[in-house]
């Protein structure tokens, strides 16, 4: 079966599309990827998705909801014909677990526009099912990335860094969690300073730490949670900060270290040893993030780093129409489930 995944993540950069070719049913489902294709939101959207994780009004809201789903169907035009099945994160805005978790982009308008069905709704089931509705993809990462032998880790560096740990492919092995912040106080900063990524990364890379500032932060209570736990931007926002950090290189420096120390105290109290981290996640393209989880863990980025999750929820959407159960509760805190819901052409 052909699948169409599309994720879009808590950078609240654009939708990151691939197709993918599935066979087979667990504990042994092949894949073959076959086309890859990031979208950024055009700017003025983009303001609109980040100002609704904020609050917005319900018009607002309502209004944001179907100009994603227009925009998802554009950027997946390419696709109409290939496609089997579209498999639809959503836009995250809001995630409180337990008592909300809140995805835009109106399936309906994939639906229709390309004449096939569309799994979504998937973090709105598992929540009502018990769990955090997050991280979802954990089952996925077994399926594709397991190996015999090896303890593995599956590290997403998103806006929100999270991670999927396992051994051989055994699913009593799975932990799967939120470990903080990715990349989002870093991106915030970046947009505040009117500067480019590459800029950016450049001044941290020849900056020191506020180690005063990292000290406080490290001291926030969701970093001694243990898992399964979710954390999202709604807490994770530079206002929140204190302190601050005034010179622009030592804060960019500063947020970057806030992202692996808290990365790194997340595998020494939860995880233990690894043979091998995968990571993936924009996060993963800035090489002084990477620089410093690579002195002290055994990291390899994938090939490309924007493919994992969409090809996860293009997995997940293949085990819904399969009949499969695609969600762990080891991951979410939930129970075993079916998660997703079904829009029909």
């Amino acid at each position: 079966m052909r699948v169409l995944g599309l994720m879009s993540g808590t950078s609240a950069d654009g939708v990151d599309l691939v197709l993918a070719e599935f066979r087979g049913r667990p504990p042994r489902v092949v894949h073959r990827v076959l086309e890859h294709l990031e979208v950024p939101y055009p700017e003025g959207l983009r303001k609109r998705v980040l100002a609704a994780m904020r609050g917005a009004d319900t018009r607002e809201i309502a209004l944001l909801h179907h100009d994603l789903g227009r925009f998802y169907l554009e950027a997946a035009l390419p696709f109409r014909g290939k496609a089997e099945l579209v498999a639809l994160s959503g836009q995250t805005v809001w995630h409180e677990p337990p008592r909300a978790t809140f995805q835009l982009g109106e399936p309906s308008h994939l639906a229709l526009g390309l004449g096939v069905p569309v799994v979504h709704g998937f973090r709105a089931v598992d929540l009502a099912a018990g769990g955090q509705g997050a991280p979802l993809v954990a089952y996925p990462d077994l399926l594709l990335f397991g190996e015999a032998g090896k303890r593995v880790a599956v590290h997403n560096l998103g806006g929100i860094s999270n991670l999927t740990f396992f051994q051989d492919q055994d699913p009593q092995t799975l932990l799967a969690f939120d470990t903080g912040p990715g990349v989002c106080l870093f991106d915030e900063a970046v947009e505040a300073l009117g500067l480019s990524l590459e800029e950016a990364v450049a001044l941290a890379e020849g900056a020191l730490p506020e180690e005063e500032a990292l000290r406080l932060w490290l001291a926030h209570p969701y970093f001694h949670l243990p898992p399964p736990k979710t954390t999202g931007r709604e807490i994770w926002r530079l206002t929140a900060l204190k302190p601050l950090p005034q010179d622009p290189a030592t804060l960019l420096r500063t947020l970057l270290e806030l992202t692996a120390r808290s990365v790194l105290l997340a595998y020494r109290r939860f995880v233990g040893d690894v043979d091998r981290v995968l990571l993936a996640g924009g996060g993963a393209r800035n090489r002084v993030l990477v620089g410093l989880l690579a002195q002290h863990l055994p990291v390899a980025v994938m090939e490309n780093p924007k493919v994992r999750e969409p090809l996860a929820f293009a997995l997940l959407g293949y085990l819904h129409r399969i009949g499969e159960v695609n969600v762990l509760g080891r991951a979410t805190g939930g129970r075993d489930l079916r998660a997703g819901q079904v829009v029909e052409p």
